[in-house]
């Protein structure tokens, strides 16, 4: 019973071929084409509405140097979005609850950043490494404590961002199977567990859009210590 909790997990796979592609490439399709016409019609409109929020939202922390980075970190935004209210869909597989996938996501871009500040600011990037005033006999414990720290910076937004949506459908599917199974026999405490379910279930799609924006404002703060 406990293995089929966490089957929602593992890659869906067609003859031994790993889906998982189809999957995290399906919610760009349904994100509507701009054109080249004057008038936009209401779709298009509300889509080039919420870009533009994002991207102010995520470019507020950042200096005009870091605005190079607004289509990489707005793209991020939306195709983490997608993927985690998708998710939520019945039957449906969610990649961003791999690790693998996310630290995919998450090693490449801290990297980028770190390289960043490296090569335009290479004494300040490494003065993070020791506090200003620190005491002589701290200063090998601090180096090595902030470059332990700055190592696992993308180990942690991988994690979180699993950890959560991870934990989310656990709770969804096992207080879904709770109020099917004490739906013949306690119908009172079934609607109570449905009322929770639904509850959940928002609690869930907010979870969602605040783990995507969460791991896209850290990457932007973390481009802003290296710019």
């Amino acid at each position: 019973m406990n293995l089929s909790f966490f089957d929602q997990f593992s890659s869906p796979s067609l003859l031994g071929i790993p889906l998982i592609l189809i999957s995290m490439l399906f919610p760009a399709l349904l994100l509507p084409s701009l054109d080249n016409r004057w008038i936009t019609n209401r779709l298009s409109t509300l889509q080039l509405w919420f870009i533009n929020l994002v991207t102010k939202q995520l470019m507020m922390p950042l200096d005009k140097k870091g605005h190079k980075w607004a289509l990489i970190l707005t793209s991020l935004m939306i195709f983490l979005l997608l993927i985690n209210l998708l998710g939520l869909l019945p039957y449906t597989f969610t990649p961003t609850t791999q690790l693998s996938m996310n630290l995919a996501l998450a090693f490449p871009l801290w990297l980028a950043t770190l390289l960043t500040g490296l090569r335009n600011q290479p004494s300040a990037s490494l003065g993070h490494l020791l506090p200003e005033g620190t005491p002589t006999p701290l200063i090998p414990a601090l180096i090595l404590i902030e470059t332990t720290s700055l190592l696992i910076r993308p180990l942690a937004l991988g994690v979180r961002l699993t950890a959560n949506l991870t934990a989310g459908h656990l709770l969804i599917q096992l207080i879904s199977t709770a109020t099917t199974t004490l739906f013949s026999t306690m119908p009172m405490i079934s609607l109570l567990t449905f009322l929770v379910l639904f509850l959940l279930t928002i609690l869930e799609v907010a979870v969602a859009m605040i783990q995507a924006y969460v791991f896209v404002l850290l990457l932007s703060l973390y481009l802003q210590e290296n710019i």
